[in-house]
């Protein structure tokens, strides 16, 4: 009857149910759009946005992302000034450019008796080195195929992938809590050039290093920890 929706994080399965989401495309948290996508697939689930506003029918990713949907509906009828004063009350940013990758951690094995418990600790402190599949796989003790086996069915991607990610991860870290410029940043995380760590992180994250940075320090007012807490 003309009402505006919107759903919060997990309440997308409540409007897909009513068919509110047919034909749309829809988010939830990163958790759950796979399962969103599979139990409607009517609907085109986007599981890298914050938010999708389809005009009467609104839906947002994680906890956090629902104040970044709310934030943006007090815009749309309020104005800038308004929404901008609700996200100070709030200790929020106004408006967070890009999308759930920021937040998405990679699994790693949990038990101590899993054959990559001791390398991926290893690799970890070892980011800033030109690091291969060879190199994980002799450290590791196996072939390079049982290591890809070993990290597919551990963290769903590929050892490469992996670290790459981690390099992502640790870039994210050095971003929010030092002063380092991003070519510095780059030789920490073995990207190399800050051209490279811009490319792989723009392509990854959603934002460039700069934007990110921005973002989480901690001298913005919106401290790191509880930045990163919500979703």
């Amino acid at each position: 009857a003309g009402a505006r929706v919107a759903s919060l994080c997990t309440g997308a399965f409540v409007l897909a149910a009513a068919g509110l989401l047919d034909g749309k495309r829809a988010t939830t948290h990163w958790a759950h759009t796979d399962a969103l996508a599979a139990r409607y697939p009517a609907v085109e689930v986007d599981p890298d946005v914050l938010y999708v506003d389809n005009g009467s029918v609104l839906t947002s990713a994680g906890k956090a992302a629902a104040l970044d949907l709310c934030l943006h509906v007090v815009r749309l009828d309020h104005g800038s000034s308004v929404a901008n004063a609700v996200a100070r009350r709030l200790v929020v940013p106004p408006h967070r450019a890009g999308g759930q990758a920021q937040f998405v951690t990679t699994p790693v094995p949990a038990r101590d008796d899993h054959p990559l418990a001791a390398l991926l600790p290893w690799a970890l402190e070892r980011l800033d080195q030109p690091l291969t599949v060879e190199d994980l796989a002799r450290r590791a003790r196996m072939s390079s195929r049982n290591l890809g086996r070993h990290f597919h069915a551990a963290t769903g991607t590929t050892p490469l992938q992996w670290l790459l990610i981690q390099r992502i991860r640790r870039a994210q870290e050095l971003l929010e809590k030092t002063d380092d410029t991003v070519d510095t940043i780059a030789e920490a995380t073995g990207m190399g050039t800050a051209a490279t760590l811009r490319r792989h992180f723009n392509r990854t994250v959603g934002v460039p290093p700069d934007t990110y940075r921005r973002t989480f320090r901690s001298r913005t007012g919106f401290p790191v920890d509880r930045v990163r807490r919500r979703r």
